[in-house]
């Protein structure tokens, strides 16, 4: 099959979208398949790929690393007249997820979309009043998911919430694929080397974008309390974000400050020694259709403490793979606590998060089940 992938977030920005989009092109190409990108025009993108089209875009002043695509150009809708795609996937309900809509609808090609986001938890990134783009964003999505051939969408919660808000397309559950060859466990403490910390000093990790939605404030304030417990912690976090600096400040103020490091935006192929290194993974957010980095982190061998929200609740298994707590610091350090003093049940975690990333977050599923999301979209078309 020849398939275009249409995306507001593509290389070199980084982030929960950008890599699913890129392990499904990769995942598709390995499989035979041909996949096309077509992403926004991006300051320091070197595609060294055809494959792989920008529209012109205009940068974000709040945002430097992203930029917003201006979905109309000539020259792309004759490409992807005369590339003849069997299957147009769009990543997004705004923006270029409209292209993608018009090209499907002029070529009478089935559109597939991705639901990744909880869009109207980003409301605050949009200078209007916070009730009406809520709804807005809300109303948008789920009317492009209806208007949709079919829709992925990366939990089972999500899908459900689709159905509520009236979405009668069909919904396939498909979460985002990780390379297990690649996240996986490894020798800790040649991955201590190379991070700079000593065998001995218990790591707490964070992966992701430094960003409100984050709630990353709140895993700053929940290391404070474990190195109060526990003096030798570490705390390491990895991304970049519009709140960077303001928990940069955040930390340094706080009586923990020289146990907590901030090693900025990374290659996404190099975190796995960061997973590899760490002792529990700690996340905060409570806006997530997935968690991403926890299906790395389990795939890793990393046991995590994540917030008992939607999303993070079909990756970690409570008691199991991780422990699921309420999004308060005091209950986070808690459970992160715990861990740290009780290394045999770390250990069990750490099998039973690799079990269970083998049997659900293997690429080779999300791109099995993706492939058969198109091939009955297609028919139905027909």
């Amino acid at each position: 099959m020849r398939i275009a992938l249409f995306t507001n977030n593509y290389l070199p920005f980084c982030g929960g979208v950008t890599i699913s989009v890129e392990t499904l092109r990769r995942g598709l190409e390995s499989s035979g398949h041909e996949a096309w990108v077509f992403g926004p025009r991006l300051a320091g993108a070197e595609d060294v790929s055809v494959k792989v089209v920008r529209y012109p875009s205009i940068p974000v002043a709040t945002y430097p690393e992203f930029a917003l695509a201006v979905p109309y150009s000539r020259r792309i809708d004759r490409l992807v007249t005369a590339l003849d795609f069997d299957v147009i996937h769009a990543h997004h309900p705004f923006l270029l997820g409209p292209a993608a809509r018009r090209l499907a609808r002029r070529n009478r090609r089935p559109l597939v979309f991705t639901y990744h986001t909880r869009y109207e938890k980003y409301a605050h990134y949009v200078p209007l009043p916070l009730g009406l783009v809520q709804a807005a964003a809300l109303r948008i999505s789920a009317g492009f998911a209806a208007q949709a051939d079919a829709v992925l969408a990366p939990s089972a919660v999500i899908r459900d919430e689709l159905h509520a808000r009236g979405v009668r397309a069909p919904i396939a559950v498909v979460p985002t694929g990780v390379d297990l060859d690649r996240f996986r466990p490894g020798d800790r403490a040649a991955a201590r080397r190379r991070l700079g910390v000593g065998d001995a000093e218990p790591l707490v990790l964070y992966v992701g974008r430094l960003d409100r939605e984050k709630s990353v404030d709140r895993v700053l304030l929940a290391f404070e309390r474990v190195a109060s417990t526990l003096p030798a912690a570490q705390l390491v976090l990895v991304g970049q974000g519009t709140e960077t600096q303001r928990l940069r400040r955040m930390a340094e103020a706080l009586p923990v400050a020289e146990r907590i490091r901030f090693l900025g935006l990374r290659p996404h192929h190099s975190l796995v020694e960061c997973y590899q290194a760490a002792d529990v993974f700690l996340f905060a957010s409570e806006t997530e259709t997935q968690g991403l980095v926890l299906a790395e982190a389990a795939a890793s061998g990393l046991p995590a403490v994540a917030v008992d929200a939607p999303g993070c609740d079909e990756v970690v298994r409570d008691g199991d793979t991780g422990i699921l707590t309420k999004g308060d610091p005091a209950a986070l350090a808690e459970a992160v606590i715990g861990l740290l003093l009780d290394p045999e049940r770390r250990r069990a975690m750490a099998r039973r998060a690799r079990e269970i990333a083998e049997r659900l977050f293997d690429v080779r599923l999300q791109v099995d089940r993706t492939l058969a999301v198109y091939a009955d979209a297609v028919a139905r078309l027909r």
